[in-house]
């Protein structure tokens, strides 16, 4: 009998703590979905049946007349946001109402390894912006090309032994190797090639960082159900908080704790770190006379860590998703990859077939379609903001409050037909500048915008671009008997999108090759 009252005072418990905040939405008369006890209108994500994209998008063309719509992560209450002018608003205009990124957790214990530019929040993320946006200027990025050049020259390789035998290639597993040793030898001065060893070390790492465990995902779902009781879980794991750790380690023991004249990301990193405090006016915190005190932070090694994994994760991730996405768009529309071939040939030629920062600028109709691939398949499906203090939706009466997490459906909104006519054909021409300059600013957003925009967004871009230019100069792509037209989006797939079953193509030598 005991027994039996302790479970019904649990279950009522459990019931009441699930359904705390569900009529938040309701009481602000915003559309949304009935949400479930303790899971909100999240269920099939809790379920591994949906990733955070796919739920998004869902809920974003359930309700195509709303400007936002209500949604619940569990027990917190989150906007999905359809119109752009308001997403506009989020993003700039109001950025100081929504600097946070909403990754991070309310309670503010963070991992080591989530210190870094991208998790970051408030202060912290302004003290690393400040310090870090050097790195990743035009001549810092044209300085590293010949980087690219190697990588690419040893891509081409690769994908030339498999040309040979007409054997299938993974297409996304071919270019996170390439964009891997990029970041290697950019980011770390490390010559991982991983194109060459299929077991190359750094590559084994990048695979870690994104597999979703079992493990993985329970940690996700009890830190967001239960954020007070779970708050010390590790979502990355201590394996690979180490893994890091250790790499950045003996990189400065390797060159005696000084910065060398390599000029990569350590090497910036380790400048910080002598430089000593970084100081910023605070996001946070303001003095009795309403302007802001002053923010400080001082670099050591597990910020160092953490900045290296995000520079690592990002950047070879997002490239590869997305330079693999459009090789698979070009390779079942063969005219256009037939133009964006032309384009590569005719560049090339002037520069003596040989790729170079200012030959990869040039290839106007390859970026087209390097960017119509984003489009599509936005490496990174939603941009995540949450709100730091009461704020008014503009031309309502509706008031959010602080905490509230606001999504922005970015793989929705890419594939809208309001704003891409026939958004399912690839098409590069929607950006030519003319198209660009009919569109709202705020309907493309692969790396987001605002004080928050993706830091090395030219980085990538500019690897990506070399990448699809370097494979599409030597051959043509095709599909497998294995290919199918529509990838599917990986439903355990969290920040970052992955295809179940990755992406075979054939890759055929061009007889007409120019390099």
């Amino acid at each position: 009998m005991i027994a039996l009252i302790l479970l019904v005072i649990f279950l009522s418990s459990l019931y009441l703590y699930g359904t705390k905040n569900h009529n938040y939405w309701k009481k602000k008369g915003v559309k949304h979905e009935k949400p479930v006890p303790l899971f909100g209108t999240d269920t099939k994500r809790y379920f591994l049946q949906r990733n955070v994209t796919q739920m998004a998008a869902d809920t974003y063309w359930k309700f195509p007349e709303e400007r936002f719509v209500g949604y619940y992560r569990g027990n917190i209450p989150e906007l999905i946001v359809r119109d752009p002018d308001l997403i506009k608003r989020i993003l700039i205009t109001d950025f100081n109402n929504f600097y946070s990124r909403g990754l991070s957790p309310e309670h503010k214990v963070i991992e080591p390894l989530l210190r870094n530019l991208f998790f970051a929040d408030g202060d912290l993320w302004r003290l690393l912006r400040q310090r870090m946006t050097p790195a990743f200027t035009s001549g810092k990025l044209k300085a590293m090309f010949p980087l690219i050049v190697e990588r690419a020259e040893k891509l081409q390789a690769r994908a030339l032994s498999s040309a040979a035998t007409g054997t299938p290639i993974d297409a996304r597993d071919l270019m996170a190797r390439y964009t891997t040793d990029f970041i290697g030898a950019c980011g770390f001065g490390l010559d991982a090639d991983s194109l060459n060893e299929e077991n190359s070390a750094i590559r084994n790492v990048g695979v870690k960082i994104f597999s979703m465990s079992l493990t993985r995902a329970f940690t996700v779902i009890f830190k967001t159900l239960f954020p007070d009781i779970f708050k010390h879980l590790k979502f990355l794991g201590q394996d690979l908080e180490d893994d890091i750790l250790n790499l950045v380690n003996a990189i400065q023991k390797q060159r005696n704790y000084k910065p060398s004249s390599r000029n990569d990301f350590i090497d910036m990193l380790m400048e910080l770190k002598q430089k000593g405090k970084i100081v910023v006016e605070s996001l946070e915190r303001t003095k009795s006379d309403g302007t802001p005190e002053i923010a400080e932070l001082e670099m050591d090694d597990y910020l160092m860590a953490a900045q290296a994994f995000i520079f690592f994760a990002a950047g070879f991730e997002t490239s590869s998703s997305a330079t693999s996405f459009t090789l698979h768009q070009l390779a079942f529309n063969p005219s256009v990859q037939k133009k964006v071939q032309e384009n590569i040939d005719t560049v090339l030629m002037k520069y003596d077939n040989k790729l170079s920062y200012d030959a990869v600028k040039e290839m106007t109709y390859l970026q087209w379609a390097f960017q119509e691939g984003m489009r599509m398949f936005p490496s990174s499906g939603f941009l995540m903001r949450r709100c730091v203090k009461k704020y008014t939706i503009p031309d309502t009466d509706i008031t959010i409050d602080e905490g509230v997490k606001i999504t922005i459906p970015i793989q929705a909104i890419h594939n809208d037909p309001k704003y891409f006519d026939n958004p399912t054909e690839f098409r590069p021409e929607r950006f030519s500048p003319e198209e660009v300059s009919k569109r709202h600013k705020f309907v493309y957003l692969p790396f987001g915008d605002g004080p928050r925009n993706c830091i090395g967004g030219r980085l990538g871009q500019m690897q990506s671009v070399a990448g699809l230019a370097a494979v599409l100069a030597r051959f043509t792509v095709e599909p497998a008997s294995e290919s199918k037209r529509e990838l599917t989006s990986d439903p355990k797939s969290n920040i970052v999108q992955n295809i179940l079953g990755g992406i075979p193509l054939i890759f055929r030598e061009r007889k007409d090759k120019v390099c």
